[in-house]
């Protein structure tokens, strides 16, 4: 068993201590706005938070998060970052086709968590894991940048 905290709820689960993260999100606790991209930590669909850092579930063993806390897209929106990350995204129209946007808020909203007034290199280090294949870079800087000032109403 392993036992950790999965959006502000205790959980444990009964699975082989390698088992990635992202699959016992999915596939045992049926939570699947993380994203399957690569399965090599290269292209951050799979992002989510461990105790409020941000991490690349698809190759965190389970067994690494015993005692942890882990924070996924469906919750994201409870936090301040998070949900003003969340209204700039909507505000400013970045989603495409929009496969890679759970793992983009994630790093984002950690990035306006830590960071009040980013700067683009700031942006740039902090999103570099994420890709976007539909190229909405221009607009994802534009959120981050909406949703650290706050003024997203």
């Amino acid at each position: 068993m392993v036992d950790f905290t999965l959006n502000g709820k205790p959980v444990s689960v009964s699975v082989p201590e390698d088992m990635p993260l992202l699959w016992v999100v999915r596939d045992v606790l049926g939570m699947t706005g993380t994203k399957f991209g690569c399965g090599i930590a290269q292209c951050g669909a799979c992002t989510v938070h461990l105790d409020d850092e941000p991490a690349r579930s698809c190759v965190t063993p389970i067994g690494d998060v015993a005692g942890r806390s882990v924070t996924t897209i469906e919750a994201i929106g409870e936090t301040p970052a998070g949900k003003a990350v969340q209204d700039a995204w909507l505000k400013l129209e970045v989603v495409q086709c929009g496969y890679c946007q759970s793992g983009q808020i994630m790093s984002a909203a950690a990035l306006v968590a830590s960071n009040p007034r980013p700067s683009d290199a700031d942006i740039d280090d902090a999103m570099s894991g994420n890709i976007c294949r539909c190229g909405t870079y221009v607009r994802i800087r534009s959120a981050i940048k909406v949703a650290a000032a706050g003024t997203v109403r």
